[in-house]
């Protein structure tokens, strides 16, 4: 398999398969495998969310960005220190703030006295999965600064571009109840998420054994790593693997145009969108045992990629339209192909 040569941020060469190789029964077990340890390990510090972790996951897998909105205390923070720990990955966290600068993320060039040469050092974004605590908080000029690592895995300082480590993903949180003192996100920066997702409160006994197992402050720093980076890195490439025929490859375009023609959409589906929804129907049908994708993949998934990037009219806004409630109306109105792979 050829491989293009990177470099992490410890300085250990690292590799990004250019082609993905052929997934045989043994390569997907192995798979299934490594997806439900990471998956599992999780659930010890986020009981009663399997769903949200088996999606935080996907998007991981897929090479994506995640955006968690939901009210405070409910586990935003740790689902993605959950997720770090458990893929043996380097993490960060930013907490976003009015008075953070775009330097404070990205990192700062120091002059250095005795060589007479700027040096630079690295700001937080320089990890495998960062944390962008409360992104809404900061002003557009320090969110903008994420644009440039999340679309291309680098960052740019005083005219020199530095590469990110490899896998790179962003974990943001927002309260979509408080807004005295946010910045709303912009279009152009919702598009780069990959995926929306809402944690939720817990069921009755799932608190009551969050009471028993929870007393311990810091219970995800006792997570230990169950696949390391080498294992994500060619679980990543598998997905690339995985088959997807032409008229899936149809069927989501012709979810995109709906999108775009639906009388309560101002703003529908973008190009990246519709490659995104491809890319984590493909994670979606590797973690269901399946080489291929079927449109069963596409539905289970598209909710949580596509309700986010879609801008609603004013008229349908007032109405108290929900674009989750669009996309699943969406999802029942466009055909299936007639022949599953």
């Amino acid at each position: 398999m050829t491989t293009t040569p990177t470099t992490d941020t410890d300085g250990v060469s690292a590799s990004r398969p250019d082609s993905a190789p052929m997934l045989d029964g043994a390569g997907v077990a192995r798979f299934v495998t490594a997806f439900d340890a990471i998956a599992g390990n999780m659930e010890q510090v986020i009981r009663g969310k399997p769903v949200v972790i088996r999606q935080a996951l996907l998007c991981l897998l897929a090479e994506g960005h995640l955006l968690v909105e939901d009210v405070p205390g409910v586990g935003k923070t740790t689902i993605a220190k959950a997720l770090a720990q458990s893929v043996e990955a380097k993490w960060g966290r930013i907490q976003f703030t009015p008075d953070l600068l775009p330097a404070d993320v990205t990192g700062i060039s120091v002059w250095k006295r005795d060589s007479s040469t700027f040096e630079f050092r690295e700001g937080p974004v320089f990890n495998n999965i960062v944390l962008a605590d409360e992104i809404n908080r900061a002003s557009p000029k320090t969110q903008s600064a994420l644009l440039e690592a999340m679309a291309e895995e680098q960052v740019t300082v005083d005219g020199h571009s530095y590469r990110l480590p490899i896998p790179f993903m962003v974990v943001a949180t927002q309260n979509p109840v408080e807004s005295e003192g946010t910045y709303p996100l912009p279009e152009s920066q919702l598009d780069r998420f990959l995926m929306r997702i809402s944690v939720g409160y817990p069921r009755r006994q799932d608190e009551l054994s969050i009471l028993e197992t929870h007393e311990q402050r810091h219970l995800v720093d006792t997570l230990g790593p169950v696949a390391t980076a080498h294992d994500l890195r060619t679980m990543i490439s598998m997905v690339k693997a995985v088959q997807i025929a032409p008229e899936l490859r149809a069927y989501l375009v012709n979810i995109a145009e709906a999108t775009r023609n639906h009388p309560a959409i101002e703003l529908g589906m973008s190009p990246r969108a519709t490659l995104n929804l491809q890319q984590v129907s493909r994670a979606h049908a590797l973690a269901s045992q399946r080489p291929y994708v079927t449109d069963d993949d596409v539905k289970a998934v598209a909710a949580a990629v596509v309700s986010h990037r879609i801008v609603l009219r004013p008229e349908a806004q007032l109405q108290g339209t929900e674009t989750d409630r669009i996309v699943a109306d969406i999802l029942e109105s466009v055909p299936v192909p007639f022949d599953r792979i």
